[in-house]
């Protein structure tokens, strides 16, 4: 917000002959400089740009308060166990109990080690229905803190020269404009309700049976029957189970293996730090360094991966320090953070992952090493000044090695026998791999059209609460039944720098799997010049050059979205 400084870059910037000479990494710096002080207010008059302050304090505020709620207010519900029938044995090992009217009954929160397996195979309806109501109606009071965000939003647009902060948003995305983001989202429903109508009608079978079998009527799928009955497909279909799986998912073998992923793949080694300082006892660190060059350091990173109080509830990364060169040429190394929320040991048996943990596992360091590989002169430009609809890429493309069967045979062990995944199983899952695709994808297609919905507006005046509920429902084919639930007040993203731009995990996917099959499909996986290509044509130069040059010196031609179509 300083204005004197802001002058000064707009003297560099308006001094063509000076801006000739720069370096192109110096010149896009000016270039950005300029643009974030202009998106900061600092072409507006004294007036407009104070209030544009005080409505960027306010929306810090709101953003903090909206997280704080969500990951202190952690969902409880009791239940016996009978009522938690079809759960595996390890679910129940080291679960808290408490006393209900008179009856003890085990403690069921709404963290995801928790809420997922419950989701997925509890076989009483009426105890996934009721979790999933715990879950949803959390943190009511977030849904005002976002509607009051999302009219700021929209004054600080307009005083900006925009009709919403869609288009705000946008106009610095790949996407460039809110109706491209729309038609992009339709389009891809209008494909994917091919799929999931079909994947619909196989789940509308099932439940039926099961409705008959109880001695009910059918009254139709609910938000609660989603998880239950995709898994129930899998088992039946592929005789795929998460219990058999997860056997062979092990958190230390899973951890050794996928860091081995990525040292081979981007010529690095990884030594973990003995008795380092951290925060938390549960908390990892790692130093990095190339792997052919012992006396060149590259960074670190730190690994929080079990749920505890009042921690973040999802998974991410964030940056804690950003790498530069120093003017003496050294430079400032960087430093990153993976939180997540996995399953944490219990008496009996050691962390155990469900394969879609060990792709969430490998999906987030794809953003570590996306941030640690940046090697920008700048600060500016590493990992957070990446376009928001290219960010995910990178990170996405790296989930494909999680069904890579030369890939898992290296890591899944049986937490017991120490024997190797069978090929049979790995069979199984890839065959798997598919099922549900168009439902999933449609889940994705709604957050993307609910986050457009309410910041593509000229006056911010939306129904938050009853625009989730009747979107997702219309979106997904799945009812909320004769419940009165709050999903957006524990949406982070909206709050947490991705409004206006959960498209971009579709959009990116379009990217990561076209890099996915042109290069790495194509050259092998363990291919080590693809690997280097990968790191210096896509992570080097972080968010120095437009996401769509970066592509094209990788794929060596213009992307398309052929390869994403067929993924799925």
């Amino acid at each position: 917000m300083r204005k004197d400084v802001y002058d000064s870059v707009r003297k560099v910037l308006d001094n063509k002959k000076e801006m000739e000479a720069l370096e192109p990494e110096d010149r896009r710096l000016v270039e950005k400089m300029a643009e974030q002080y202009w998106r900061n207010g600092l072409g507006l008059s004294n007036e407009h740009r104070q209030r544009l302050g005080q409505i960027r304090v306010r929306l810090s505020e709101l953003g903090i308060k909206f997280s704080r709620n969500t990951n202190e207010n952690d969902g409880r519900i009791l239940f016996t166990r009978q009522e938690l029938d079809g759960l595996p044995e390890d679910y129940f090992d080291g679960r808290a109990t408490d006393m209900e009217d008179g009856v003890e009954k085990y403690v069921v929160t709404t963290k995801y080690p928790d809420l997922v397996p419950v989701m997925q195979m509890a076989r009483n309806e009426q105890t996934r229905k009721r979790l999933a109501v715990v879950s949803e109606s959390r943190c009511p009071e977030n849904i005002a803190l976002l509607d009051e965000a999302v009219k700021l939003r929209v004054e600080a647009a307009q005083l900006l020269g925009h009709r919403s902060h869609a288009e705000f948003v946008l106009e610095q995305n790949m996407a460039e404009d809110p109706e491209t983001v729309v038609e992009f989202e339709h389009d891809l429903r209008a494909k994917l309700s091919v799929l999931a109508d079909k994947e619909i009608k196989e789940i509308e079978v099932l439940k039926r049976a099961d409705c008959q079998a109880a001695g009910k009527p059918f009254t139709g799928l609910f938000n609660w029957d989603f998880r239950f009955y995709s898994n129930k497909v899998k088992e039946l279909k592929h005789k795929v189970s998460d219990d058999e799986i997860k056997q062979y998912f092990p958190m230390e073998q899973v951890t050794r293996g996928v860091l081995d992923i990525y040292q081979q793949m981007l010529g690095l080694r990884f030594v973990k730090v003995d008795d380092p300082p951290v925060w938390h006892q549960d908390v990892e660190m790692y130093e990095i360094w190339e792997a052919n060059d012992k006396q060149t350091f590259v960074g670190h990173f730190y690994l929080d991966l079990y749920p505890r109080d009042g921690k973040y509830n999802h998974a991410c990364v964030n940056p804690i320090r950003a790498g530069f060169a120093r003017p003496d040429g050294t430079r400032e190394y960087p430093v990153a953070v993976m939180l997540a929320n996995f399953p944490k040991p219990t008496s009996s048996a050691p962390a155990l992952l469900t394969h879609d943990d060990v792709l969430t596992l490998l999906h987030e360091f794809g953003h570590v090493f996306h941030h640690i590989c940046a090697e920008t002169k700048w600060a500016h430009f590493q990992l957070e000044s990446v376009q928001m609809d290219f960010i995910e890429a990178p990170s996405q493309m790296l989930e494909n090695w999680g069904w890579e069967p030369s890939v898992l045979r290296k890591f899944a062990v049986h937490y017991k026998t120490g024997e190797p995944i069978p090929d049979d199983l790995i069979k199984r899952m890839v065959a798997a791999k598919n099922e549900g695709a168009g439902l999933f994808n449609l889940r994705q297609v709604f957050f993307g059209l609910f986050d457009m919905a309410i910041h593509d507006t000229s006056d911010g005046k939306v129904d938050i609460k009853s625009t989730y509920n009747t979107l997702r429902e219309k979106t997904t084919g799945f009812s909320a039944g004769d419940t009165d639930t709050c999903g957006a007040a524990t949406f982070g993203h909206m709050m947490g720098g991705y409004d206006a731009g959960y498209y971009g995990y579709l959009w990116a996917k379009v990217y990561s799997s076209d890099m996915y099959a042109s290069r790495f499909l194509r050259d092998g996986v363990d291919n080590p010049k693809t690997g280097m290509d990968y790191r210096h044509e896509i992570l080097l130069p972080g968010g120095s050059r437009d996401a769509s040059v970066s592509l094209e010196k990788f794929l060596g031609r213009k992307p398309s979205n052929a390869a994403f179509l067929e993924s799925i």
